[in-house]
């Protein structure tokens, strides 16, 4: 098949499966067609960067089935030096470098679709963080984006904020009830 060369396709996922088109006028103030992934297939396998550069037979892939495949082309690199070239970036692609809308796993597929095709991927993908950013929440998202940055970076799983409101009986007065809590909080701090 060396001669023919080898398929080279684009898997594009929906992160929010399909909740940024539902709610990105809403929250966003301008419509998004979803929060993409994408991750380069060829050689048999999927190529990605998430917590640095992973590969995967296509159909095991973490993100469930790909909601487009993008024909990029044919390349007719042969596997070792792909293999070599992806030695050479790994640097730039580890969980220090990662970032969500700079550095992320859609600027991976377009530098590896460059390598092996010459072609970009699509610019709707590439252009998501920017269209966001511009959004009239982006200034307001920006600072909760860094910090989960710098949450993952360290090492540190992100976890959801929980609210879990204390339950007081009302088996008495309003007084009653302050003090049955002062009195509790009094005893998990001694």
């Amino acid at each position: 098949m060396a001669e023919e060369g080898h398929r080279v396709t684009l898997n594009v996922y929906d992160l929010s499966q399909g909740l940024a088109r539902q709610l990105s006028t809403t929250f966003l103030g301008k419509a998004i067609e979803g929060i993409w992934h994408t991750g380069i297939v060829v050689y048999g396998n999927g190529y990605y960067f998430g917590g640095g550069i992973q590969h995967a037979p296509p159909g095991s892939m973490p993100y469930g089935t790909p909601i487009q495949v993008v024909e990029l082309g044919v390349t007719h690199v042969p596997k070792d030096v792909f293999k070599m070239y992806l030695l050479e970036i790994d640097l730039r692609y580890k969980v220090e470098t990662y970032s969500l809308l700079t550095h992320n796993c859609n600027n991976f597929s377009n530098e590896v679709a460059q390598f092996l095709v010459g072609a970009t991927i699509p610019g709707y993908i590439l252009q998501l963080p920017t269209e966001v950013m511009s959004s009239p929440m982006g200034a307001l998202l920006l600072p909760m984006i860094q910090n989960l940055e710098t949450t993952m970076k360290s090492g540190a799983v992100p976890q959801i904020p929980q609210f879990s409101p204390s339950v007081v009986q009302s088996s008495g007065s309003t007084t009653d009830n302050v003090k049955k809590t002062s009195s509790s909080l009094t005893h998990v701090q001694n």
